[in-house]
């Protein structure tokens, strides 16, 4: 594959049913530069490749993300410093990636590490999750491809706290989170409640109608 100057380097996150809150994978460069250090997965943009090809081909190569556990991904922002890759001019193009639930094949090197307190990686790429967090937040109860697929088609309304904490990076107000939830278009507050502290009141659930 002919091979270009522009990198799309993906956050992938991920928000399963045992993370308490959402992390992101990265994993250890095989090569210069910074050959051994935590990166983001990226990949070079081939020719003729459309960006999301080319994120979703990052997870599964760098990350061993398999393609069917790739649940949505979308374009962030872009990256120009000319001095952000020593080996020469590159533009990045930040894309983000929801990862639904999947059994690892095998040993990887894979590490998935809170967005909020990430690893030192390499290139610009703290910068990178720096700029673009906010980003993520604003994304978050307003695209529901991204949301639904760190959700769930159920969750608490515990697990929509600790979800906008994690992106935001402070706790939300419950009644204004209430009425974002209450907003956004398929989301359904159910009449069940489910206990997810041994004290409080039972948390309410809510979840997403078919269609969406």
């Amino acid at each position: 594959m002919e091979q270009s100057a522009v990198s799309v380097d993906t956050v992938a996150l991920r928000f399963w049913a045992g993370d308490d809150t959402v992390t992101l994978g990265v994993a250890p460069r095989e090569w210069e530069p910074f050959r051994g250090r935590l990166a983001l997965p990226g990949v070079l943009l081939g020719r003729g490749e459309q960006l999301v090809a080319a994120a979703r081909r990052a997870l599964t190569t760098k990350l061993g993300v398999p393609d069917e556990a790739i649940g949505a991904v979308g374009q962030l922002a872009t990256f120009d410093e000319p001095n952000r890759d020593p080996r020469g001019p590159t533009l990045s193009i930040a894309m983000w990636a929801v990862v639904d639930e999947f059994a690892p094949a095998g040993q990887t090197a894979t590490q998935w590490c809170s967005i909020g307190n990430p690893a030192k990686l390499a290139f610009d790429h703290n910068r990178i999750l720096a700029e673009v967090r906010p980003l993520l937040s604003e994304t978050l109860w307003r695209r529901t491809d991204f949301t639904r697929v760190l959700t769930g088609k159920r969750f608490a309304a515990s697990r929509a706290v600790e979800l906008t904490a994690a992106l935001s990076g402070a706790a939300p107000d419950p009644g204004n989170l209430n009425r974002t939830l209450k907003a956004v278009p398929g989301l359904v507050r159910t009449e069940e409640r489910v206990r997810v502290k041994a004290t409080g009141r039972p948390a309410v659930v809510w979840e997403w109608s078919p269609d969406q």
